[in-house]
């Protein structure tokens, strides 16, 4: 019974070293041996002296403990992970619209139910909810977790510009082409976790550790499906963190002018989210409060507003705040240029992007035809991309409409209810 480093035992082989083990106690003396029994069991097993004794320690203390199979190794998760930003959001807006009362308590019982393997710290679940743009609230009557303001009136400036490029009063006719961009990311290591096994030896697979080398891809769809001769895809340098990190401006808009502009229709509507990359503000803008000192204050006299000389910053930025228009982007002034607009989702809300349902699509196959090299990733991907067709993208699409009417609708009955508060 050769064992593989690192591989956890099962509980047949645990049964096996603990009754060769109490052999040796017994027989010892007629095999005329001054060996320990535990060395002579690691010795005919071809197992690690450690390991003997790890399985008669944890076997003295209970013996039903060779038919529990250990706790995979690494840290434990703590963080929320982004995939139930969704539902979260679904969830705290339907207990507001029915007068419920919520707290972080309630939303961890809920998580709890969605994803029971893991465990989510109080701690943990409230700086999740307030980086995704909620608040604690209260009300005459009630009180309740909802989004912050700037959140709500994001989203429903964003909505009220959709809408309005499809609807003319009742009837729903797409008035400019849109298209919906993004950027993702695959590791070569990413592949499906749920598999077929023995009951006998457990569910352990050989996979290699980490997430491995990894290809960073941008691409558009419309409602026709992927925008023609659009995809790119690189590696990336680095094996940590989120495509973000390896991002930036120079890449995104030399893919956007040279990629994406040539190959979708005039007149488009470009739909992205807020990435640090996507909104690099024009040499024509305003000023922000991240500018120099300098800057805010040459832009603040070049408007006539005279401060003193000894202003700190946040005196500057208190002033720029009430009288600066909004940013212009550096990426509006190119698709204007070319006769195309950019709209941006609002914060924290991927679900109003369909193009992540592809992502999604692309990824599961990508991950059912792993074999854990940077070559067979390539060539997975690009079979990955055929998946997504035409029907896929209308489909996604639509879906995401709906999603988009109820928001539309649930915001004006939430109002009206903390109007009523």
């Amino acid at each position: 019974m050769n064992s593989i480093q690192g591989k956890p035992l099962s509980t047949e082989k645990k049964q096996i070293i603990v009754q060769l083990k109490e052999y040796f106690d017994r027989n010892k003396a007629e095999l005329g041996t001054v060996i320990p029994s535990v060395e002579l069991v690691a010795d005919a097993l071809g197992v690690g002296l450690s390991t003997v004794n790890r399985v008669m320690a944890n076997y003295k203390k209970d013996p039903n403990s060779l038919s529990v199979l250990p706790q995979p190794k690494g840290r434990p998760t703590h963080a929320v992970s982004t995939s139930q930003q969704e539902a979260v959001r679904s969830y705290i807006r339907s207990a507001n619209l029915n007068g419920q009362y919520i707290t972080l308590e309630t939303i961890r019982d809920f998580l709890k139910e969605t994803v029971p393997e893991e465990e989510f710290h109080i701690s943990t679940l409230y700086r999740t909810l307030d980086r995704w743009g909620f608040e604690f609230g209260k009300g005459t009557r009630t009180q309740h977790l909802k989004e912050k303001p700037h959140v709500i009136a994001a989203r429903h400036r964003y909505l009220r510009q959709i809408r309005n490029n499809r609807f003319h009063g009742k009837i729903e006719k797409m008035v400019r082409p849109e298209v919906y961009l993004d950027e993702s990311y695959v590791n070569k290591n990413h592949s499906n976790d749920f598999i077929w096994y023995s009951g006998e030896d457990g569910p352990w697979v050989q996979k290699p550790t980490g997430k491995g080398e990894r290809l960073i891809i941008m691409n558009a769809i419309t409602e026709n499906g992927w925008v023609p001769h659009a995809k790119t895809v690189f590696k990336s340098n680095k094996k940590t963190g989120d495509y973000h990190g390896q991002m930036n401006w120079d890449i995104f808009v030399t893919w956007f002018t040279d990629k994406l502009l040539p190959n979708i229709e005039s007149n488009s509507i470009i739909v992205m989210d807020n990435a640090p990359y996507h909104n690099v503000v024009s040499k024509n803008s305003a000023p922000t409060p991240a500018s120099s000192k300098l800057e805010i204050r040459e832009w603040l006299e070049k408007n006539k507003i005279t401060c003193s000389t000894d202003c700190l910053k946040d005196e500057l930025v208190e002033i720029l705040k009430k009288i600066a228009p909004e940013p212009t982007y550096a990426l509006d002034e190119i698709a204007k240029q070319n006769g195309h607009t950019v709209m941006r989702t609002p914060p924290y809300h991927p679900e109003l992007q369909p193009i992540e349902i592809c992502w999604g699509v692309v990824k599961n196959e990508v991950a059912r035809n792993c074999n854990f090299t940077l070559k067979n990733l390539e060539t997975q991907l690009e079979l990955a991309f055929e998946k997504v067709t035409k029907e896929t993208c209308s489909k996604v699409i639509q879906k995401i409409k709906k999603t988009e009417d109820r928001f539309w609708g649930e915001d004006e009955i939430l109002e009206n209810l903390t109007e009523n508060d």
